[in-house]
């Protein structure tokens, strides 16, 4: 795992870089989120390929238990990916419902997530 410093005047934006799946549970997404907040990350940057398949069915619960706690520390989280290959009505209306807030988004590309987090 790779960790990429964006810095834009004085905000600092983590971009987490792999090949592996390492958020396959709510602790590993607190794991994450208290390692690079403990660096003085307040804004991550996070690639879909990086998550396990099941964070996007929704009926499990495991997209809320992660993104909970994102939210509940107040650390800002991008998750750059291509969500239009995930069908179900309820995963489209969440990353819609996510994306009218700041806290949590989902783009299509790092660039967005940059625009998104500053």
């Amino acid at each position: 795992m790779e960790i990429i410093t964006h810095t834009v005047g004085r905000t600092r934006i983590a971009e987490v870089l792999s090949d592996k799946v390492f958020i396959q549970s709510p602790s590993d997404g607190l794991d994450l989120l208290a390692n690079l907040y403990y660096q003085d990350f307040d804004r991550i940057i996070i690639h879909e390929q990086n998550i396990t398949p099941d964070f996007f069915d929704l009926k499990n619960g495991l997209a809320g238990e992660i993104l909970q706690k994102f939210s509940n520390y107040r650390v800002r989280l991008a998750i750059v990916g291509t969500f239009g290959k995930y069908p179900k009505k309820s995963i489209k209306d969440f990353i819609a419902e996510s994306n009218r807030g700041s806290m949590i988004n989902f783009v299509s590309s790092t660039a967005l997530a940059l625009e998104k987090l500053l």
